[in-house]
């Protein structure tokens, strides 16, 4: 997903006057267009998959960061107690 300089990087005046098109492009492509106003880059269109997929890969590092600071501050039980009180419940339940 390298962004093409030619095509990638469109004004916003560009962008309003071929929405459909530039929409259909990123859709088809997977391939986000840099949006421009006054010469800089203001925005990014992206198609809803990616945007999707990058929205599920923050949530996943933010889960991750909260894992990794649990086990710095010593907030972890060994693996078999949990599993014990796991099926514990299981067992409970059926």
């Amino acid at each position: 997903m390298a962004i093409n300089l030619k095509n990638d990087i469109k004004p916003i005046s560009y962008i309003k006057t071929n929405a459909a098109e530039m929409m259909k492009y990123v859709n088809d492509r997977k391939n986000p267009i840099v949006i421009t106003q006054n010469g800089e880059a203001r925005a990014v269109l992206v198609d809803i998959e990616t945007y999707q997929e990058t929205q599920d890969a923050f949530a996943l590092l933010s889960l991750i960061h909260i894992a990794e600071k649990d086990v710095q501050d010593g907030n972890t039980e060994p693996a078999e107690k949990v599993f014990a009180e796991l099926k514990k419940e299981i067992t409970k339940n059926v």
